[in-house]
């Protein structure tokens, strides 16, 4: 081999390990992970435009906590009977059709025509009757359709991307091919970020140029972004469609006999609150479980104080998409750049060392961000010297913490919660993935949204909403550490009860890509 193609085949290793008959397993995928993420970013960002706008940011934790997690139950109610009852193909085109469909309805009918909508005279009574704290809550059920739309486009995330595409993954991928595999697929998950920043950000601008004056343009905005998303999810039914038809069937990257083995043994009939249970029982998946909570709380405890601040610096509806789209660009690049380096990282150290760094961005971050909130008013003079003021400043700075957060959340978390899986019984991916990935995900948003609503019905009540706002930061920065610290220290109990499965050595990670020991069958509970 000459020099040339040895350098080729080094830099090859590092940031696209993949064989080239594995390309036919290993692009479907990645076009399912690129179009799902997409969409996760763009609906992320067009529910906070939205209902930050429309409302304020007190109510995105209310709708986390009142919204989301019962949605996110009843979700998972209806997963678990029907994954009894369907095939696992049947099941997906079964879960994202109903999005797909009522995104469809909000962009046309829902979204055009909400001031018809609204119950003004109930609503207007209820803000008459009830303490300040409570007012974010009543333009909650004021705006119905903003708050649904917010309930289906956060359920997304949960229910296309952490459940049906990581467990449709855990399935097909062995143990000796995540390390390979998975970074590859983090790396299209998050460049997906960059152009959905861009089109959220073009989408904000076109709506602006066609609006005539006096209209409101998002509703232009709105139409070109759903089109886009509906587009994009048709592309992952057909991906996941010929996966089905041309990949699976090969016994190079499927078994097929062994898929067929496993539907004629009984399959087990566990209802939600049953594997809940078994949860309770198995220290390996309540481990899992904290890694999801504390990343949902942590990142949510510090978002509401920074979109507060966003909303301050951009109040036009148009104006405020537009730097959400700017930001999620700027995600895009960092995180693809991370999980270029992030790849090597996994593959190469231990597992507890690359789970660990996002729990230390999030803390270096987020203290430095809670910092400047509480003390800049003793930091305008300086500020000024640089020719910017406190809000701007503290906008910039929420936004590095959430790229820092969620560049390394993609990068490190994603892949290493998911290898996690890997080692378990079938019962434990299925139902335990299914409850701690949609139902963990939800308790650690609404866990944040709880301490938010909590704050915000006792401080905002007794002192007025600034004030209030105020007292509750401190509290908010405070609870995150704590949260931080509980979350490292259940990573470094799972790394011991990953590596007793996997059979890896727990400290010497291997330098090159090795077929891994076949996975033991014992299920989670044997880890205990």
């Amino acid at each position: 081999m000459s020099q040339h193609a040895e350098h080729f085949s080094k830099w090859r290793s590092v940031f696209f390990p993949i064989h080239r008959f594995e390309l036919k397993k290993v692009i479907p995928m990645l076009v399912m992970a690129f179009c799902t993420s997409f969409n996760y970013s763009v609906l992320r960002d067009t529910k906070d435009t939205i209902v930050v706008s429309t409302i304020d940011e007190l109510a995105l934790p209310f709708l986390k906590l009142f919204g989301t997690l019962p949605a996110a139950v009843i979700f998972v109610l209806m997963f678990s009977k029907l994954s009894n009852m369907l095939r696992r193909e049947a099941l997906f085109y079964t879960v994202i059709t109903p999005f797909l469909i009522f995104f469809m309805v909000f962009a046309l009918f829902l979204y055009p025509y909400q001031e018809a909508l609204k119950p003004i005279v109930f609503t207007s009574w209820l803000i008459d009757t009830l303490p300040e704290g409570f007012h974010s809550a009543v333009k909650c059920l004021e705006n119905w359709p903003t708050a649904l739309f917010y309930i289906a486009a956060e359920l997304w995330g949960s229910a296309m991307l952490n459940l049906l595409f990581w467990e449709f993954a855990n399935e097909i991928v062995k143990t000796c091919e995540a390390r390979r595999f998975y970074t590859i697929f983090s790396l299209a998950i998050n460049s997906a970020l960059m152009f959905s920043g861009g089109l959220i950000y073009e989408a904000s601008k076109l709506g602006q140029r066609l609006a005539p004056e006096g209209v409101n343009s998002f509703h232009y905005s709105l139409n070109a972004i759903m089109g886009v998303v509906l587009t994009s999810g048709f592309i992952v039914i057909g991906a996941y469609w010929w996966m089905n038809r041309n990949v699976l069937p090969d016994k190079r990257f499927y078994d097929p006999e062994k898929a067929v083995k496993a539907k004629k043994k009984p399959k087990p009939k566990m209802g939600v609150f049953e594997s809940l249970r078994y949860l309770a029982r198995s220290r390996y998946l309540l481990c899992i479980a904290m890694l999801v909570i504390g990343y949902g709380m942590c990142i949510n405890l510090v978002e509401v104080v920074w979109k507060g601040q966003l909303k301050l610096q951009y109040p036009n509806e148009a104006a405020y998409s537009e730097f959400l789209g700017f930001f999620s660009m700027c995600l895009g690049v960092v995180a693809t750049t991370i999980t270029l380096l992030g790849g090597y990282i996994i593959r190469n150290r231990s597992w507890a060392g690359a789970a660990s760094l996002t729990p230390l961005a999030l803390l270096i971050t987020g203290v430095a961000f809670f910092i400047f909130i509480i003390f800049r008013d003793y930091l305008v003079g300086a500020l000024a010297i640089i020719g910017t003021d406190p809000l701007m400043m503290a906008v910039i700075l929420g936004m590095v913490q959430n790229i820092a957060s969620k560049a390394t959340k993609y990068s490190f978390f994603d892949p290493t919660k998911e290898m996690a899986y890997i080692p378990l019984d079938p019962e434990s991916k299925v139902k335990g993935k299914a409850a701690i990935d949609v139902i963990g995900s939800r308790l650690g948003k609404s866990g944040s949204a709880f301490v938010w609503n909590f704050l915000a019905f006792t401080l905002v009540s007794a002192f007025g909403k600034d004030v209030g706002k105020a007292i509750a930061t401190p509290i908010v920065a405070v609870l995150m550490v704590a949260i931080i610290f509980a979350w490292l220290a259940a990573i470094r109990s799972l790394n011991g009860q990953y590596y007793a499965l996997t059979g890896h050595e727990k400290d010497k990670p291997k330098t090159k890509t090795k077929v891994a020991p076949k996975a033991t069958s014992k299920p989670a509970t044997a880890a205990v």
